[in-house]
């Protein structure tokens, strides 16, 4: 069997405007929809990414992770994303009682801050990105989990180039 190993795309971030930029990039090649893991520590810059991809489709209001209601919906023009914070999820148990599987469709996109919270839970994501410091910035990380992801990985290398 012939499998294709996928390197993770990495980029160096100097600052939140490049955070924020590169977070609009990913978001334009989610026209599709998708199921995005968002790792890092606290303070890593993950809710700031998900403001640039907010961006990509014309959003310009406040974006504060929803640490304390777990779900932040945002009605998009011809899509709907759902920014996640899972970082208080006692038990991923919780997830069932809200309706977690109404929210995940093929044309909506699930930003998922702190994913392990939700494990058994959640659907398999289609890119994992990982915010770490790496100072003076970030180092930015994109990994394909679905052939979805890969998809959006080759179209922002294809951008990059």
């Amino acid at each position: 069997m012939n499998e294709k190993k996928l390197t993770p795309c990495v980029s160096y971030l100097a600052d939140e405007q490049a955070t924020v930029v590169a977070g609009a990039v990913l978001g334009k090649a989610l026209s599709q929809g998708g199921v995005i893991y968002l790792e890092g520590t606290l303070g890593a810059g993950k809710t700031t990414f998900c403001r640039g991809v907010l961006s990509a489709f014309g959003y310009s209001g406040s974006v504060k992770s929803p640490t304390y209601t777990l779900v932040e919906p945002y009605d998009l023009p011809g899509m709907q994303l759902y920014h996640f914070d899972l970082y208080r999820l006692a038990d991923p148990e919780e997830l069932e009682f809200m309706g977690i599987r109404d929210y995940f469709n093929s044309s909506s996109i699930c930003l998922i801050e702190w994913p392990s919270k939700g494990k058994g839970a959640l659907p398999q994501a289609d890119l994992v990105v990982k915010v770490e410091p790496k100072l003076p910035g970030r180092e930015l990380t994109l990994t394909a989990g679905s052939a979805k992801g890969e998809f959006i990985i080759q179209q922002l290398e294809g951008v990059a180039r």
